[in-house]
Formats: structure tokens, sequence, C-alpha cells
């Protein structure tokens, strides 16, 4: 019993584990980044879902409120770095936070880190 391995089943599944997180990791970094259109596709379905009540009737009470409610669907954790602690308010157009936000997105898309996003388009 010399050279024999006695775990080889063992240790050829932890040699295929390594394997599976390291294409998992290529995988993410090569993926094709969302796109305007595919953005506009899904929040058109986030209102949809919103209209018919299943995000409650508290997102449907206004038009903001409609909109952070779509925004949140969209990507809960973009809004959550970008409109979480101050939420759009009546008639507000903040194209800084909506450029921020897409670049969020982007970001996601592609399995990068959101690391220096919020507040990287201040001007």
């Amino acid at each position: 019993m010399g050279g024999t391995i006695r775990y080889p089943k063992a240790f050829l599944g932890i040699i295929w584990a390594l394997f599976l997180l390291c294409s998992i990791q290529v995988i993410a970094k090569s993926r094709v980044p969302i796109s305007d259109s595919e953005i506009r596709q899904k929040k058109n379905e986030c209102y949809a879902d919103i209209e018919s009540g299943l995000w409650g009737q508290q997102c449907k009470s206004s038009m903001t409120t409609k909109e952070n409610c779509a925004l949140r669907c969209l990507s809960p954790v973009c809004y959550e770095l970008i409109y979480e602690s101050d939420p759009l308010e009546e008639g507000e157009k903040d194209y800084v936070r909506s450029s921020e936000y897409k670049y969020c997105m982007h970001r996601v898309s592609l399995g990068e880190s959101l690391d220096g996003i919020k507040g990287s388009l201040d001007f």
C-alpha cells in the first residue's frame, strides 16, 4: 500500500469545487453589460407589477412613490446604495443620482464591485 491515495473521491471533489468557483468568477466578469433597452423592459415589468398591486397600495399613491418602488424593483442593491437614504421627492429630477443608479446597474450586470459608485458623478 506504499503510494496509494486513500481518499481519491474527496481529493477530486475539492479540485472540482475549486474549478467551479474559478469558472463562476470568470463567467461573472465576462458578462455583457445590461443595455438601456433591457433596463427599460425590466422597469416596465416593474411598473406593471406595481400597477397590479404586487408592491402594495403605498407604491401607487403618487408618481414619485411609484418611481421609487420601480427603482427598488429594478435593482434592490442599487436602490439601497443610491436612493434608500434619500428617496426621490415629489417633483424631484435628480440626474446625477439617476446616472449613478444606471452606472450601478451596469457594474452589477458585470459582477463588479460597487465600491465608489455613490458620489462618483458629483460635479
